[in-house]
């Protein structure tokens, strides 16, 4: 019950975003933009704005948007939403800066832990290329968050959204393989299923007219509510009678991990206008993923270890 009320405040809120957007209908701001779009040249762009293909329109409407917004701050007045967004104060033509630094740095921690996997788990690990791709199509994700706050068009909005799909959707196919010890084939055959509904999905969303954000979210919210449950019983299980076969003292970084990146996907709900017309709710949510990455990456690292110790062991028994 408490899934549910978290997704349908979610999907309210994202939709509401997504289609409400009174600034556009503004008559203020439909005037200006006119009146700037009929009397400015392209030439007149800064070229930063060129090289990130800004058109004049576009342009016009971020001034337009910005001097509403300043005149509603000094009085005060409610600050409007413009096509689906707060007004950022962007930085050479940068959309929503904080969202890029943050994005950036979420794809760096990923980098820095893909050498480590790579370095420190042994190559003969069955699932080091698993845990090698939750590194590569993490950056992935993070890549497109941060060409897409960097400049918002249709196609880098639907590279993010394929990209975190992508991760979420490869989240759960690892926690399956790993959680109930598949192994060889049916490894082999859980990846080429999950593999089959990704591509269903980005394909659904490609052949539609509109983007279907509704279906987007629910989608990626189902997927990555079964992961984290699927991690969070694992974690409870090790300290339970029934988990004393295998229980892992460091088991609850992963229920931890998953449980903490949840909640600061839930920072969406609390929609505000930026501080400082820099940061958001959403840049927010962007920040504390940032820390939560490593833990669940030192779950990886000290579960690998304990594994390989064990199969080890194991070895030399039957050697012996």
């Amino acid at each position: 019950m408490k899934y549910q009320l978290v997704i349908s405040i979610v999907l309210i809120t994202f939709l509401t975003v997504c289609f409400g957007s009174s600034g556009d209908r503004l008559p203020e701001y439909i005037y200006c933009v006119e009146q700037c779009t009929a009397n400015t040249d392209i030439s007149q762009l800064p070229v930063y704005l060129r090289l990130l293909q800004w058109t004049v329109r576009q342009d016009c409407g971020y001034h337009c948007m910005q001097t509403i917004t300043q005149r509603a701050i000094i009085n005060q007045k409610y600050i409007h939403q413009y096509h689906g967004k707060w007004p950022f104060q962007r930085v050479f033509g940068i959309q929503e800066p904080a969202s890029v630094i943050f994005s950036i740095l979420n794809g760096l921690m990923h980098l820095r832990y893909f050498k480590i996997i790579n370095q420190q788990v042994n190559d003969t690990y069955r699932l080091k290329k698993f845990y090698l791709g939750i590194a590569v199509i993490g950056m992935n994700a993070w890549l497109w968050s941060t060409v897409f706050h960097t400049r918002d068009t249709p196609i880098t909005e639907k590279l993010d959204y394929f990209s975190a799909g992508l991760y979420i959707f490869y989240g759960l196919c690892v926690a399956v393989v790993r959680i109930f010890y598949l192994k060889n084939n049916v490894a082999t055959i859980w990846t080429v299923i999950c593999a089959l509904l990704y591509i269903a999905h980005v394909s659904y969303l490609s052949s539609l007219d509109r983007f279907d954000y509704g279906y987007n979210m629910t989608a990626c919210i189902v997927v990555g509510l079964l992961q984290t449950n699927l991690w969070l019983g694992w974690s409870v299980l090790q300290y339970t009678q029934w988990g004393q076969l295998e229980r892992r003292p460091f088991a609850y970084m992963a229920g931890v991990s998953v449980v903490l990146v949840s909640f600061a996907m839930s920072l969406e709900v609390f929609d505000f206008p930026p501080i400082k017309e820099i940061l958001d709710a959403h840049s927010l949510w962007h920040a504390a993923t940032i820390p939560l990455a490593p833990l669940f990456y030192k779950f990886l690292l000290r579960d690998t270890e304990l594994e390989t110790s064990a199969s080890k062991q194991a070895k030399d028994k039957r050697s012996s």
